[in-house]
């Protein structure tokens, strides 16, 4: 894609009024950023992956729920979805933050809910924009150059639930979660269709695979860098979790086990296991009660990023070695030592 391309996207589809209630900072050299949390280290390999002096700067607030942060190399934004506003919102360095689009989850005349918006955002080998929409209960295809397609909506005749995240193998296959957080009536309505929580995988040919359904409110879900390993969060108060499944050489999903339990953390902490990402040494980002869990492949757990409210999602942006966060109302950004898997 060439640059040129978002230039004219952005001149001809994105408004620069935001939503009531938005709000961006300007970070200037004499006027920093707004920071919140702080960094909480438990073993020195923490500090080799975050310095510590980096902080969590507050590069926009106001958010109904943030999440799906995606960064778009090209244009050099960030792109990341207001859930209960059904808008996908952008931002970068030099404009600050402006609405990118409306509805983004939910194309329905009919009231429903607060939670019908986009969630996660990603973006396909060939450099377009794929979204979970919870509303419209199907993930999408957007090229720059306009128009959407349904990519999957359905799995054996019945209407998805509402797919929550996503995440893209090398060979081009599509894994994904669908949790049933995008119902008004949450586990129980009447509109339902699948009576389970799937992770999926939709390969380059159109074939839709039930992976598992063990998992009682899967989430965010990331590979290992040699993809031998799939991460996938559970976002269950009850079992609040992450699991980790070996990826088979046909890519379906052998044997699980239990990565890292936080249970007990529930109702102490807010927030649970959700978005998460991966660096390119096998590292994971995961966000769960209290911020973002920082952890070895062997579970060992480094660190935490303690962000003060409900972390949502997390993703890596400009070359690499930024994080970008989603936390309740706030978009926060902190600078690594690191650099995300496939940078």
């Amino acid at each position: 894609m060439k640059r040129s391309t978002f230039l004219r996207l952005g001149l001809l589809t994105i408004p620069t009024t935001l939503l009531p209630g938005m709000m961006q900072t300007k970070g200037q050299a004499n006027t920093p950023y707004p920071t919140i949390g702080k960094l909480i280290s438990y073993d020195s390999k923490f500090e080799q992956l975050i310095p510590s002096d980096s902080q969590l700067d507050v590069i926009a607030s106001g958010f109904e729920w943030a999440e799906g942060p995606v960064w778009i190399k090209e244009g050099e934004f960030l792109l990341f979805s207001d859930v209960p506003r059904n808008s996908i919102m952008k931002w970068d360095q030099e404009s600050g933050l402006s609405l990118f689009m409306h509805p983004s989850g939910y194309t329905g005349a009919a009231d429903y809910g607060n939670n019908n918006g986009s969630n996660g955002l990603l973006l396909d080998p060939q450099g377009r924009l794929v979204l979970c929409e919870h509303g419209d209960r199907r993930i999408s295809q957007m090229p720059w150059d306009g128009g959407k397609r349904t990519l999957v909506d359905a799995y054996n005749g019945k209407r998805l639930n509402s797919p929550n995240d996503a995440v893209f193998h090398s060979n081009g296959d599509l894994y994904f979660t669908d949790p049933p957080y995008g119902f008004p009536g949450y586990v129980d309505d009447p509109r339902r269709e699948l009576d389970f929580a799937g992770v999926y995988r939709l390969s380059t040919t159109g074939e839709l695979t039930l992976l598992t359904k063990e998992m009682t409110f899967p989430n965010g879900l990331a590979f290992s860098p040699d993809e031998g390993t799939l991460y996938v969060a559970q976002s269950d108060p009850n079992a609040a979790l992450w699991k980790a499944f070996s990826v088979n050489k046909d890519g379906t999903l052998g044997q699980s086990q239990t990565f890292y339990d936080v249970t007990s953390s529930v109702g102490q902490l807010r927030g649970l296991p959700d978005g998460l990402k991966v660096d390119q040494r096998g590292h994971i980002f995961a966000t769960g009660p209290g911020g973002i869990y920082v952890f070895t492949p062997d579970a060992t757990l480094l660190g935490k990023i303690e962000t003060n409210v409900a972390a949502a999602n997390c993703g890596w942006g400009e070359d690499g070695s930024v994080l970008y966060i989603t936390a309740d109302s706030y978009l926060l950004r902190l600078q690594t030592n690191t650099k995300g898997s496939g940078w």
